[in-house]
């Protein structure tokens, strides 16, 4: 175009004003959608809508109970997409998903989920126990996964709204509980693989009883040098499902040679979880005091809720941590010598799993497992369960919902 020409002039000055009206009507249209839609950064609880069941369901006997089979009667549904961001938290019937077979949560994992309690004490009050770090572990997971974050706040007083709904499904028995599963898919229709362009969070419960019906006991661990649960880089710190599904058949194999989980080893044999829990050794160092030793937050160690938890409590009491990277050789060294006190596995289910054996290199290693009233494990396990059902009162652990 010949801009010394007057008439060319003004078709250019036309042509730029018309783009700049296009992009401001877009944006605003985006706006529009925005507005419509939903929320960039996170869900509302305020604009919770509720579609209840019609249908009456109770809480079955507790003794019948069996983990992750009997569900309450209904869910938290809040769908995403990447143009309108967050839509309305919906409280429904409990019931199937509508999934295309092609959304990629089914093809490549995208998704993340959280494993979490409500309790309800002898008063009837119904408690949740340090939920911002769930929530707050759920977000990690989910944009390691390319999928969205959200309000801490909001989910905690979303999910407050579900237990009130269905406060009958909360056994009101000490060592009885409601089982809480949020999760996040991907509901993008794309066989590419690609960050999804829409993703549902959900929350479902299940009342669950006792980790151990029969009392506390003490499990025996295969020290798994082959299979490998995570690695350096990779998402071992994250809650996956891609965490979980491949250790399923070494779970089997380890069974069929008689142990209850796999101790999971990295590199020269270092240390790293249990099953899914995190893995506690109480030794007696070399300097003669006795610590509590557990992996570091190395990128391969879930940063379990637990975990942490007990480090807190065990660092209030005065004993010393060791949470350092530390091999099964080492820990065999301390059985041979008489050093190992005990050891255990915590996670959101048991809250402290003892531990009785150990097999590495095809040999047994005897774990110590002390009386109840002289066991750390007890003992820290007894004190969780008095914060988690409202009997100590810790601050911003115990949070009340109703």
């Amino acid at each position: 175009v010949n801009t010394n020409d007057s008439k060319a002039t003004v078709s250019v000055l036309y042509c730029n004003l018309l783009i700049m009206n296009m992009s401001r009507g877009m944006r605003r249209g985006v706006a529009v959608c925005q507005k419509r839609w939903g929320h960039k950064d996170t869900f509302l609880t305020k604009e919770m809508e509720y579609n209840l069941s019609k249908e009456k369901a109770s809480l079955p006997e507790l003794e019948t109970l069996q983990f992750g089979k009997t569900f309450s009667s209904h869910m938290l549904d809040i769908d995403w997409t990447r143009e309108g961001g967050w839509e309305k938290p919906r409280i429904v019937p409990y019931g199937d998903l509508h999934l295309s077979p092609a959304a990629s949560s089914l093809h490549y994992s995208l998704q993340c989920f959280e494993g979490m309690k409500a309790y309800k004490n002898d008063k009837g009050e119904i408690y949740l126990f340090r939920p911002q770090m769930n929530a707050n572990r759920l977000i990690r997971s989910s944009t390691r996964l390319a999928m969205p974050g959200f309000d801490v706040d909001a989910f905690v007083d979303s999910l407050k709204e579900l237990l009130k709904v269905d406060s009958d499904w909360i056994p009101q028995k000490r060592g009885y509980s409601l089982y809480i599963r949020p999760t996040i898919i991907s509901t993008d229709v794309c066989l590419g693989v690609a960050p999804p362009a829409s993703a549902k969070l959900f929350v479902i419960t299940c009342p669950v009883g006792p980790y151990y019906a029969e009392g506390f006991k003490p499990v025996s661990l295969y020290a798994d040098s082959t299979n490998v649960r995570a690695w350096t880089g990779g998402t071992g710190s994250h809650k996956v499902g891609g965490n979980y599904g491949p250790t399923i058949q070494p779970q089997l194999e380890a069974a069929a040679k008689g142990y209850s989980q796999i101790l999971w080893l990295g590199p020269n044999n270092t240390v790293t979880e249990v099953g899914a829990m995190n893995m506690f050794f109480y030794m007696i160092a070399d300097d003669g005091t006795k610590e509590l030793v557990t992996s570091p937050l190395d990128g391969t160690v879930l940063p379990g809720i637990t975990r942490d938890s007990v480090l807190a409590l065990a660092e209030k009491r005065g004993i010393r941590l060791g949470v350092r990277t530390y091999t099964m050789d080492e820990v065999a060294q301390k059985v041979k010598e008489g050093k190992v006190i005990e050891a255990f596995g915590t996670g959101t289910a048991a809250i402290v799993s003892p531990v009785n054996k150990i097999n590495f290199q095809d040999v047994d290693y005897d774990i110590p497992v002390p009386a109840e009233s002289d066991s750390l494990a007890m003992s820290l396990m007894n004190e969780i369960l008095s914060i988690q059902y409202g009997d100590i009162d810790y601050p911003g652990w115990s949070v009340r919902v109703a």
